[in-house]
């Protein structure tokens, strides 16, 4: 990726695989094509991860499917 997209103002949303426990806070922001940022919902200052899309299709493909855990 070539440029870092600019998430002042982004919308997140908590994954709907967080169960709303105090561990299981993951956000994700869907307003970049290629690319799906990712942070944790209790640090929201904190770092925001960038996974390019077909890798995080591919996470969440396997999270439903019981390969990841």
């Amino acid at each position: 990726m070539d440029t870092i997209p600019d998430l002042v103002g982004a919308e997140w949303r908590k994954s709907s695989y967080s169960d709303g426990g105090a561990d299981n806070c993951v956000e994700v922001f869907d307003g970049f094509p290629g690319v799906v940022p990712v942070r944790d919902s209790k640090n929201p200052t904190g770092g925001v991860l960038l996974f390019p899309a077909p890798a995080w299709s591919g996470f969440i493909g396997g999270v439903k499917d019981g390969r990841l855990g």
